[in-house]
């Protein structure tokens, strides 16, 4: 049924982005400061006598977070479709809130013992489950509002993820230059959770003074619920979805482990490392945009494809030339090549995923699509990269799952444009 809310005035496309994206920054910088600082979380929650078992287990509580995010998707995603995406984002940003200032206020474990990591843990769960419908009733709020500049507008949901590397990485670079190892154990690594904790009350002041989309507000939708829907109906497009994402999720987490990578793998210090995760971060903020607005002119598959390949022949080679040769020049330029094959790839992803399900069970098909993509593949990345180095015993096995992941989505993207018909 239509809802009897009347149809508001279009927002302006600054306004969308704005109020769609924030959450999405925090979510994303929530997420690369938790890695960056890893290595500091490690001593001060999860104190091992063995350092890699102490990594793994703080690398474990990061992945696990992710395992609760399609109980959020079929949650929140399904509340979007129902009750308006309004409702469901502004009710996302809370919970994100929440669990960022149990991260920021929790008491050590030499503190407290035991609780500390257990809290830890529940403050992760908490942000993966309001995570888990943020994209989808996001996303789903750009292209209703935008629908001529889809993918435009749709990029700038991972754009914002690429600001919150830059600023996650550019915390990580004045931290670790101006506080010593013991500062930031003390008390140092307390003050990027504190900086997101600040932002989380701006986002809820934006998005509590949105309207729906007219696109949303007028159409007509069935009672029947949206997760039924989808999982009757629509779960090849889901697969779709995860396959499509599948070599973007790898790629973001692989970003966000490479300061732990550089510093335990190649050797080099911290701040090297978040200078180079810090470029890539400018590169994915300026090129997103712009690889969205190309998706809008030539298709986002065609656009998705040229660069999965690239990834696909380029992944190995970056990282035998990194472990050749470590040293800033070689990580800065790397980094920066990964930064630019990814952003041209995902530029256009968040608007193909929109496209692929209809209006009334988008936000929810979306919600379960991502966040099972992200869940299964991409929140482990940092653990199955540090379990592949040691399987095999060489820095270079990050780059086989980078490159089955860019196969796996070649093949996705072949299937979409021929068996859904979208280019």
């Amino acid at each position: 049924m239509a809802t009897s809310t009347a149809p508001a005035a279009p927002l302006k496309p600054f306004r969308v982005i704005a109020a769609a994206s924030i959450g999405n920054a925090l979510e994303w910088y929530d997420i690369a400061v938790y890695a960056i600082f890893a290595t500091v979380l490690s001593k001060v929650f999860f104190p091992a006598q063995d350092e890699t078992v102490s990594l793994l287990l703080t690398l474990g509580t990061f992945g696990v977070s992710f395992l609760i995010r399609p109980i959020g998707a079929v949650v929140l995603g399904a509340y979007a479709d129902r009750a308006g995406r309004k409702a469901s984002l502004t009710l996302s940003i809370r919970l994100m809130v929440l669990g960022t200032a149990i991260i920021c206020l929790m008491p050590s474990y030499q503190t407290i013992g035991m609780i500390a990591p257990i809290g830890i843990l529940l403050a992760r769960l908490i942000q993966g489950f309001s995570a888990g419908g943020e994209f989808g009733s996001a996303t789903a709020f750009m292209v209703e509002h935008v629908p001529g500049r889809r993918g435009f507008v749709a990029s700038w949901q991972f754009a914002s993820q690429g600001l919150s590397t830059l600023v996650s990485a550019g915390v990580g670079v004045l931290l670790t230059t101006t506080l010593s190892p013991a500062q930031l154990e003390s008390w140092g690594w307390r003050i990027p959770f504190a900086i997101g904790l600040l932002v989380g009350p701006v986002g809820y002041y934006i998005r509590r003074f949105i309207d729906e989309a007219p696109e949303f507000t007028e159409a007509v939708r069935t009672p029947q619920s949206p997760v039924r829907t989808v999982l009757r109906t629509q779960k090849v497009r889901i697969l779709l979805v995860i396959g499509a994402l599948l070599v973007s999720t790898v790629l973001n987490y692989t970003i966000t482990y490479m300061p732990t990578y550089a510093i335990k793998q190649l050797g080099l210090p911290a701040s090297t490392s978040f200078t180079a995760t810090l470029v890539t971060g400018v590169v994915l903020t300026a090129v997103t945009p712009l690889a969205g607005h190309l998706s809008d002119k030539i298709g986002r598959v065609p656009l998705m494809s040229v660069f999965a390949v690239l990834i696909l022949l380029l992944i190995y080679p970056i990282f035998a030339l990194l472990v050749a040769f470590p040293g800033f020049g070689v990580m800065v330029a790397m980094m920066l090549l990964i930064g630019l094959l990814k952003a041209c790839y995902f530029g256009a992803l968040p608007a193909l995923m929109a496209e692929l399900f209809p209006i009334e069970t988008r936000a929810t098909g979306m919600s379960v699509g991502y966040n099972l993509g992200v869940s299964i593949f991409g929140g482990f990345t940092p653990f199955i990269s540090t379990w592949l180095i040691g399987f095999s015993g060489t820095s270079l096995a990050p780059s086989y799952y980078l490159m089955f992941a860019a196969a796996a989505s070649l093949v996705s993207l072949l299937v979409i444009r021929r068996r859904i018909g979208l280019r």
